[in-house]
Formats: C-alpha cells, sequence, structure tokens
C-alpha cells in the first residue's frame, strides 16, 4: 500500500516527484524516497519519516536529473526505516526499483539470489525485484524485466530504471494501480492520477499484465506475452482543485463538507423528479435476469462494508430479495455458496482494495454476476465488474472515508429501487415518494453543516475521554458501527458500536459513572424501543449524547446532550445522520492534536492482504 511517481524529459524530475508524492502521502507516509538518474549515476536518497523529510535534503543537495522514480511507503515487509524505504537498488547502484505491492515468493527469489552471490541491505520484498533484474539483464532492460514477470508471484505495480539505459523507464502492473501521463518531450508515472494532473490530463490506464516502456518521446504497452496493446487515452475532466483543501484545514473537513455536492452527483441523471423509475447508467439488469437471482451478497471492507449492512436492509426491505453482507477477507476463505444465480454487489471507494478485488474474482470465476459500487473511474475492480455503478464523490484525500461512504448509500438506494421497479415490489407512486425525499438530501446535509457548534463543544469538553459506546437499532445499528469507526480511526479513542437490544447480552457491564454514550435515534419504529435503552444507560451512570430528528423533545429530557437532524424519512434517515458523527470524529481528533488526514497506521487504498 505505496504510492509511486516517475518522471523521464528535459526537465529537472526533483520538484515533479516531490510535488506528486505529496498527492500519494494518503496511500502510505511511513517513509519516502526517490532514485534521480544525474551525471551517468543513479543517486538514491530515501529517509524514514513523513515526506518533509526527504524534501528538506533534496533541498540542501539541489539534486537534479531528468529521469527519475519516488516512492511513498505504507510497510508490509520490514519495519519502517531508511534501508526498507524505496527506491531499492542492486549492488552495483546502476538498477533501481520502487514498488507497491508484495512479491508473495520473494523469500524464495531472496535465497536463489543469495546462493548466486547478491548481498541484501534490507528485510523487503522489493529488494528482489532490483537484484533480480539485475540477474537477468543482457542489455536490454524491457526483456530482464519480462523475466523476472515469468518468475515472481503476488500483486504489484513497479518501475524500474537503469543507468545502462537512462533513456527509459520500465514499468509493470498487476492487481495494484498504475497510471501513465502522456506530455509533449516529457512523460509521467503515477500510482493515482492526482499525483500528474498538475502536469498533464492526458492519461493512460494500465491493466492488467501489463508492461509499460516509457522514453521521453514515445509510450509503448506490451501483453505479459511481448504482443504490443493499443490503449485509448483517458481525459481527466475533473479540475486539479478537486484534489487540493481549498482552504480548509484538513482534507477530512473538507470533504464532509463536499458532500451535499457529491449526493447531489451520485443521483444525477440516475434520479429525475419527473420520472418515476430509476436509471442505473449502462447497467442492463431486466427483470428476467432479477427473476433467475436467488440470492445477492454484498462484499466489501471497512467504511464501505457498513454501507453494505444499510444496503442489505434496503434491498430486503424494498425488493423482497434476500441479502447476505460479507467482510471481503472473510468470504474469499470460506467456499462461499456462489453460483450462476447469485448476484454479488462489491463496494470500494478506490476500487484497488486488494481483499475486496479477490472476493469479487473469486465469485466471478463460480459463475456469479458482479455489480460493483467505486468511486474511481478504470479501477480495477470496476474494470473486472460485470456492471459498475459508479459514485461521483471525487478524489477522496483524508484517509477516513466520508463522502464516499454516503454516497455509497446513495448507490444502495438507487440499486434497491431500481430492483423493486423491476420486481413491482413498490408501485410508481412509492418509488416516486421516496425519490423526491432523496432530491431534498443535499439541503437536509447542508443545514447540518451550518450548525456544528455542539459537536465543537462536545468535543472541547469530552476529548480526553478513554471509552465511547455507540447504540441503535435497526438501521441506526448499521449507522452506529460506521460512527464508531470513525471516531476510533482518527481520534484514536477507543470505541465500539452495539445493537441496542444486546446491551443486556454483557455490553452493559462496561458502563459506569461518566460513561460516554452516543445514542442514535432515528428510527420512528424503534424510537420507543431507544427511550428505553438510553433510560437503561442513564440508569448506570452513562453521559448520552443523542442524535434523533426535529420534533422529538422528550429525548433532551433523559439524555444529557441532543443533537437533532432535519426531519427525514427512516429509509434515508443514515444519510443525513451520519454527518453529526462525523463532525464529532473529526473536532475530536483536532482537540486531541492527532493527524486527522493520515491518522497512525492506517492507509486510504488498502492493497495488501
Amino acid at each position: 500500500m505505496c504510492g509511486i511517481v516517475g518522471y523521464i524529459g528535459d526537465k529537472n524530475a526533483v520538484p515533479i516527484l516531490i510535488d506528486g508524492l505529496k498527492k500519494l502521502e494518503y496511500r502510505g507516509y511511513d517513509s519516502a524516497g526517490v532514485a534521480i538518474y544525474t551525471e551517468k549515476s543513479i543517486q538514491v536518497r530515501k529517509y524514514k519519516g513523513r515526506l518533509s523529510i526527504l524534501e528538506e535534503h533534496l533541498d540542501k543537495e539541489k539534486l537534479s536529473g531528468n529521469l527519475a522514480i519516488g516512492h511513498t511507503r505504507w510497510a508490509t515487509h520490514g519495519e519502517p526505516s531508511d534501508q526498507n524505504s524505496h527506491p531499492h537498488t542492486n549492488g552495483k547502484g546502476d538498477i533501481a526499483v520502487v514498488h507497491n505491492g508484495i512479491i508473495e515468493n520473494y523469500q524464495k527469489i531472496r535465497d536463489f539470489l543469495t546462493k548466486k552471490g547478491y548481498v541484501f541491505k534490507s528485510e523487503v520484498d522489493t529488494e528482489v525485484l532490483a537484484h533480480y533484474v539485475d540477474y537477468f539483464y543482457e542489455g536490454d532492460l524491457t526483456e530482464a524485466v519480462r523475466k523476472v514477470l515469468r518468475e515472481i508471484k503476488g500483486s504489484y505495480a513497479f518501475a524500474v530504471i537503469s543507468s545502462r539505459e537512462p533513456d527509459k523507464m520500465v514499468c509493470v502492473r498487476k492487481e495494484n494501480p498504475l497510471v501513465v501521463g502522456i506530455g509533449e518531450g516529457e512523460n509521467y508515472i503515477a500510482s493515482d492520477i492526482p499525483a500528474i494532473l498538475k502536469h498533464t490530463r492526458k492519461i493512460y490506464l494500465m491493466d492488467e499484465n501489463e508492461v509499460a516502456v516509457i522514453t521521453k518521446e514515445d509510450i509503448n504497452f506490451f501483453a505479459e506475452n511481448g504482443e504490443p496493446v493499443k490503449k485509448e487515452v483517458f481525459n481527466v475532466t475533473w479540475d486539479v482543485s478537486a484534489a487540493e483543501k481549498g482552504g480548509y484545514e484538513h482534507f477530512m473537513i473538507k470533504e464532509i463538507h463536499e458532500q451535499p455536492k457529491a449526493v447531489k452527483d451520485t443521483m444525477l441523471s440516475r434520479i429525475d423528479a419527473d420520472s418515476d423509475t430509476i436509471k442505473l447508467d449502462d447497467i442492463k439488469l431486466t427483470k428476467a435476469d432479477l427473476e433467475k437471482i436467488s440470492k445477492i451478497f454484498i462484499v466489501a471492507c471497512g467504511t464501505a462494508y457498513h454501507a453494505g449492512l444499510v444496503g442489505k436492509h434496503l434491498i430486503e426491505k424494498l425488493a423482497g430479495i434476500p441479502v447476505e453482507v460479507d467482510i471481503a477477507s472473510e468470504f474469499r476463505y470460506r467456499n462461499p455458496l456462489v453460483d450462476e444465480n447469485t448476484l454479488v454487489i462489491i463496494i470500494s471507494q478506490s476500487g484497488e482494495t486488494l481483499d475486496t478485488l479477490a472476493a469479487l474474482k473469486e465469485a466471478k470465476a463460480k459463475g456469479a454476476r458482479i455489480l460493483s459500487v467505486v468511486n474511481v473511474v478504470g479501477s480495477s475492480i470496476a474494470r473486472e465488474s460485470h456492471d459498475v455503478l459508479y459514485t461521483w464523490a471525487g478524489p477522496e484525500i483524508a484517509v477516513a472515508s466520508t463522502k464516499a461512504y454516503t454516497t455509497q448509500l446513495i448507490a444502495m438506494y438507487e440499486i434497491a429501487l431500481h430492483m423493486a421497479g423491476l420486481k413491482e415490489a413498490l408501485s410508481k407512486i412509492e418509488i416516486k415518494a421516496i425519490k423526491d425525499e432523496m432530491l431534498k438530501l443535499p439541503d437536509k446535509i447542508e443545514k447540518i453543516l451550518k450548525n456544528k457548534e455542539e459537536l465543537q463543544k462536545f468535543a472541547t469538553k469530552y476529548s480526553g475521554v478513554k471509552d465511547v459506546y455507540f447504540i441503535g437499532r435497526g438501521l441506526d445499528s448499521a449507522l452506529a458501527m460506521e460512527g464508531s469507526l470513525k471516531l476510533k480511526e482518527i481520534s484514536y479513542i477507543h470505541s465500539d458500536s452495539y445493537a441496542a437490544g444486546e446491551l443486556k447480552h454483557g455490553p452493559i457491564a462496561l458502563l459506569e459513572k461518566g460513561t460516554i454514550v452516543l445514542a442514535l435515534m432515528t428510527q420512528q419504529e424503534l424510537y420507543e424501543k431507544m427511550l428505553s435503552n438510553v433510560k437503561e444507560v442513564k440508569a448506570r451512570g452513562a453521559y448520552v449524547f443523542a442524535i434523533a430528528k426535529e420534533g422529538h423533545k422528550e429525548v433532551e429530557e433523559i439524555s444529557d446532550q441532543t443533537i437533532f437532524i432535519p426531519e427525514v424519512p427512516d429509509l434515508l434517515a443514515p444519510v443525513v445522520a451520519v454527518i453529526p458523527l462525523q463532525l464529532l470524529a473529526y473536532y475530536m481528533a483536532v482537540e486531541k492534536g492527532c493527524d486527522v488526514d493520515k491518522p497512525r497506521n492506517l492507509a486510504k487504498s488498502v492493497t495488501v492482504e
């Protein structure tokens, strides 16, 4: 789970790499490094810690070169250290490699190369690539890389440069993202488009098992067997500013405030106030197709999994189709009962989450139809799927997901309503009523964003607490899981979530005087039950912070603090009620002085198991 950037041309590559790596720090940030070809040799500079450390060293040295590769790392093999940082080189230092992913058989290759006299300086799997390219090198860097590919196993994207052939970069992609940027008399590579968007809007999206040979004038792609591959140029239409903070203190709070637009955009063209149907882009899911489906699986990780839990409720309630929700890392290893009559809905913000991608391939191999909900056009999951429903959230830079979650929820509503319409489980009037309420959601989110003071006051007073518990029923139970995750991942406060009805079965033993309990109370059908649960925890001394819909004044009488959200149908409440939970987590983390956008031990795009 790392970030790669590279440049070849006539300009000094160093500032281009540093700028690109800054855009990729969300992919990993325990170390950073560059390899620069300068005056007939490759100069490597790499340091443990944030990118700023590398930047300071390079500013002092004034290194310059027209060919360079760079890397920002999130450790998988070997602890964070200068030696384990990328780039890695062969013994002579004339071949350098940067790599994102895992080489599964690296130990076997390392043992083989050690017997051949190669000396290793690090603990990481990437170093075997540099030595292995050297082992196979016979005057042709591209051919040496091809020979390496025949031997290695795993998921990876990597780039190689050599002072023996300083006119090119050779890049490879397998199950990890890599894009090639097209310039004039210069070209670029990166793990993600924002890293090079400042320099070009013309992009090639590398596909599985492709090799790219890049000079300053040409870009050539080859299949695994060496056959040339013709590719279409992908023109990026979103602005450079979409990947910048835009005046906010952190990307996370910027992205929280972008949710009204992201939600609106994800409904655009799919939900029309004048129509009584849902249009799911180019997805060809007919009534006959749906009648063949005996079961639906929703498979995802983390925040996307929580969106899937809401999706299960929606599809079962609206369309009457049984749904099972699975964590991707568990799904693929339990031999799931999937066949050609199964629909598997994959949810992933990046479209590159390795566990989710592997689960997709497992289900696809068993004959299932794959419908993916992703945010990144051209991502691996999108390309592997039969159908794709994009969430138009735009780039999400903060590690903690916010607008990706709300747009994933919108996508699940769209899918559920489309299925309900095909099955005639809901009338056109009922579908239109829900659609009309969905179109009001951006304004309701905006209203919450304008009234943050109570959440800020709470954070100021209680940011020092050790434990926080979230409780809810029905859809609020799924929402409680997301609220708990947000709080723990960016503020490092221990937090758990529980279905409120389960309190008596163990969790209530955790409560003592002053324990913070967040009570979610947006489901009218379960409202009276939640009132009883709040009284239950209050009786044990808990401090209750309740979130309820406007008009439920009795909540204020039994809780210590209450936030009211605008009136919204129960079914749509998660989209609105998650906003105060995101804000609460953000302000708690800021109050504690945490690195909000880059929380410790986490990375944005999880491309390892």
